[in-house]
């Protein structure tokens, strides 16, 4: 048989590190939560409600899970830790009844019965929420709520009535509002998330599997999300939370296991450790947990937007007056709640999306009605916020993606013949310098993991030293490891002259990394500042339209 191919951690070398990143996680895990979430879960935690022993899964040559065990009590929150790839979600899809095991057991409640799909899982007690939502966008939230157990009456009528009722009682007895009869697709992310918890709730749950919950969310969302879990288990529900965000697992869990290259590495009382302690068990290494860079020293500006206009999809006016200027060698994050214009701003930079009015200058150039072909040849590297719609070809190569833009373009073409050679080349170079993590640079994107997608384009985009670098949510859904390494490339990059645009839901990566903030609302600048002096409380204030 062939040898089993295990994952390689291939830590960063120490000596390739800046000076003035030394080491732990990102800075997300220091935050502090609002007192009515802070602190460890406080249910009554009773008799164990699932023991997994030994189990173990393997896709052909790669061994996603080996021998793991862990236990749940009743009215406990368990964090599952780890990094992308780590092997949580085929841990969980199993327990879930996704996928079937290639050894050991799932005890549900005392009955080791394999589970043999999800409807079975549900009848056992077990719910599950989704990292990517399982709603219907064209239905309602009523009706989504009532598909796969719908009531009816008059032996054959759906009884919606009664489908609208229980999304209001659940909903008004766990706070999660929401209205039964909004269509899911007009629903901002995080009432869908709430959707999706009711959802799993509707059933008697015993045990809630939460995979990546908060990766779409905001800050307050997140905050309000853990509330509610906090709530839960207060009330007897277990649940196993899958997250790589260090301060939600030592804000609600009462235990942690943390997984690394498919195994249990660690077992912790979320009470007896840190982030400090965390980060090391997941990465292997320390990691950096706050960012100790030098001063910024501004030079010219670079980019130029004045009372800029831009229209959403559905036509409606999203950027309403935008005006900021970023100068080479300082990254100037933008802050708001998301749904004020940022992802219409960005795109209108990059090209993509039509501008109503206004101008945008990079240097002497107008951008304005530049294409996306334009806008990177004038030296705009972009890192979009959605890396499978807008920054990757899943079917492509690593190679083939890190040069996208490029591809036609010397050396990799001569005379419209692509050279092969030269793209293999410089992907090899490119991978070993920004630790994207394959079997090789023919691998497909699709098989990476989401911390090495995103590594491929911060790769691509960082790779021919831009002018400008836009950075939207730039390490959403990936782990520490990540993260620290996308923090460092974006310091890299300023310092190198870049002028840098940062574009984060995630307030404490922007008061962390950038050195002047721009405080959104409505599609348009309400507050600048600098990030030394910024106050937390007045940003929020300003992100909640109170200006």
């Amino acid at each position: 048989m062939p040898e089993e191919i295990e994952y390689d951690p291939r830590p960063a070398p120490a000596d390739t590190r800046p000076d003035h990143l030394e080491a732990i996680a990102t800075t997300d895990a220091v935050r502090e939560l609002p007192p009515e979430i802070s602190g460890f879960g406080e249910g009554v935690v009773g008799e164990v409600v699932l023991d997994i022993t030994g189990l173990s899964k393997s896709f052909g040559r790669v061994r996603a899970n080996r021998d793991i065990s862990f236990t749940v009590r009743r009215g406990e929150i368990v964090a599952l830790l780890g990094e992308n790839g780590a092997g949580k979600s085929t841990l969980v899809n199993q327990i879930f009844g996704l996928i079937t095991p290639d050894a050991g057991t799932v005890s549900v409640q005392g009955d080791t019965t394999p589970i043999s799909g999800p409807h079975d899982a549900i009848r056992r007690g077990i719910g599950m929420v989704h990292q990517h939502f399982q709603l219907v966008p064209v239905m309602t939230v009523a009706e989504n709520m009532m598909l796969g157990h719908e009531p009816t009456r008059a032996g054959a009528m759906l009884d919606i009535e009664s489908a609208r009722e229980m999304v209001r009682t659940l909903a008004a007895k766990h706070r999660l509002a929401v209205d039964p009869d909004a269509e899911v697709e007009d629903l901002p992310v995080g009432t869908q998330q709430r959707v999706e918890i009711l959802k799993a709730l509707s059933r008697k749950v015993d045990l809630l599997i939460l995979d990546e919950p908060t990766a779409v969310l905001t800050p307050q969302e997140t905050d309000e999300l853990l509330g509610v879990m906090k709530e839960l288990a207060a009330s007897g529900t277990s649940i196993v939370f899958i997250t790589h965000k260090l301060r939600e697992v030592l804000a609600v869990s009462d235990r942690v296991y943390v997984l690394r290259q498919g195994t249990v590495c660690g077992e912790v009382e979320t009470k007896n450790t840190d982030a400090r302690e965390l980060a090391t068990l997941m990465v292997g290494r320390e990691v950096v947990l706050s960012i100790d860079k030098e001063e910024a020293t501004p030079g010219e500006t670079v980019l130029a937007i004045e009372d800029l206009h831009v229209k959403d999809d559905r036509d409606l006016p999203a950027v309403n007056g935008f005006s900021l200027e970023v100068r080479a060698g300082e990254i100037v994050g933008v802050a708001g709640v998301e749904g004020n214009g940022q992802r219409e701003l960005v795109e209108a930079l990059a090209g993509m999306r039509k501008v109503v009015s206004g101008s945008m200058r990079l240097g002497d150039l107008d951008l304005t009605k530049a294409n996306p072909h334009q806008t990177h040849h004038a030296g705009v590297g972009h890192i979009p916020e959605d890396r499978e719609k807008h920054g990757l070809v899943a079917a492509y190569s690593i190679a083939d993606n890190l040069v996208l833009n490029e591809f036609d373009q010397p050396p990799y073409a001569k005379s419209g013949v692509r050279q092969f050679d030269a793209v293999r080349e410089y992907a090899e170079k490119v991978r070993a310098e920004f630790d994207i993590r394959s079997s090789s640079v023919g691998q497909t994107a699709a098989s990476l993991s989401g911390g090495n997608k995103q590594k491929v384009v911060v790769a691509r985009e960082m790779s021919f030293t831009p002018k400008l670098l836009m950075a939207a949510q730039p390490t959403r859904g990936v782990d520490v490891g990540s993260i620290e390494f996308i923090h460092r490339r974006i310091v890299d990059a300023r310092d190198a002259g870049a002028g840098v645009l940062l574009v984060s839901a995630e307030l404490d990566e922007i008061l962390s990394l950038a050195d002047r903030v721009a405080v959104v609302h409505g599609g348009k600048v309400v507050a600048e500042m600098a990030c030394v002096s910024a106050d937390r409380t007045e940003i929020g204030r300003l992100m909640a339209g109170d200006h």
